[in-house]
């Protein structure tokens, strides 16, 4: 195996999923997952950055990218002959494949994760959440596998099937290479990202940016939280937060497409994810488009997050009473 921390080039996707013992059916899937990508990213480079003239669930109007991007993921996926069900953040609805579920697996996925930032050519990405079986209405903690591709100046897959987090890099034949396994996130970061306006954060979200910014913390956000995601993990050390807001208390992130798969791989890494109060893993969906605020990164900077938030929260309570 490799060492954390070296490249070894020759080793692929396939051959690396394969020595980590990962069931076939699962390699097979992350594997579809990855060809797809490579059509998305041809797509990113020289595709139509127009609006569709269509809305997604959330009354948001859709670019020409999310859609051709949904529609690359789903045929794979659908192709692919593993998936027993399927759900795209773009979808109002859980997408059938199979009624057999034996030795199949249930995908949820993010296709084009910040795609408003592909006309000013900033990074945007792919996110994946994998189970085993047909639900995916269940907590991240059950998931078999999570992923994302980033598609920057280098276009990256990370991955991890419980078995700690790998970095691949896509080539110039398009193969994805092994760039580094085994990352891990240090317990205290020098970096923050904050998403959300900071004047409706709430009185324990904006004491724990304080002390961050009086321990010197800079800030480090890029409005996609992919990238940002990756530069936690690949930096080995930070957080990143959308908060609940003044008016907003389930923040905007979404449970089942952006917050369970990145909370199992940074958990994966070491690091910790919480909604404020909790762990993100273990929140229990009860639709299909849940939102929830969320804390992530460095383990100690999450608890530090989480210390005044449960503080401030007591505080407002007595004085409400």
């Amino acid at each position: 195996m490799v060492e954390p921390g070296k490249s070894k080039f020759q080793i692929d996707l396939r051959r690396h999923l394969r020595e980590h013992e990962v069931d076939d059916n699962l390699v097979h899937l992350i594997c579809e997952i990855a060809e797809a990508s490579k059509y998305i990213i041809n797509s990113i480079r020289t595709g139509d950055l127009g609006v569709a003239g269509t809305s997604n669930l959330y009354g948001e109007q859709q670019l020409a990218l999310d859609v051709l991007a949904d529609r690359i993921l789903r045929k794979r996926l659908d192709h692919s002959r593993v998936v027993a069900n399927m759900m795209s953040e773009e979808a109002d609805e859980i997408i059938p494949i199979s009624p057999d579920c034996e030795g199949k697996y249930s995908v949820a996925f993010d296709p084009l994760d910040g795609s408003s930032l592909v006309d000013v050519n900033l990074a945007v990405g792919t996110i994946v959440s994998i189970f085993s079986g047909c639900d995916l209405l269940q907590s991240g903690r059950n998931q078999v596998a999570a992923m994302y591709i980033l598609y920057g100046p280098r276009t990256t897959l990370v991955y991890s099937t419980g078995n700690g987090v790998h970095e691949f890099s896509m080539n110039h034949l398009m193969e994805f290479n092994l760039v580094r396994e085994n990352i891990q996130i240090g317990k205290k970061g020098s970096l923050y990202s904050p998403g959300g306006q900071r004047n409706l954060y709430t009185p324990g979200t904006e004491a724990f940016v304080q002390q961050l910014e009086e321990r010197g913390v800079k800030l480090r956000y890029s409005g996609g939280f992919v990238p940002d995601i990756n530069q936690v993990l690949l930096k080995g050390q930070g957080i990143f937060f959308y908060p609940h807001l003044k008016g907003k208390p389930n923040g905007k992130l979404r449970l089942l497409f952006e917050l369970s798969p990145m909370a199992f791989l940074v958990e994966q890494a070491g690091g910790a994810a919480s909604t404020g109060r909790g762990p993100i893993l273990d929140v229990e969906p009860e639709h299909i488009h849940d939102r929830s605020p969320v804390f992530i990164g460095s383990k100690d900077d999450v608890a530090l997050a989480e210390k005044f938030i449960r503080k401030l929260d007591i505080e407002k309570k007595k004085v409400a009473s």
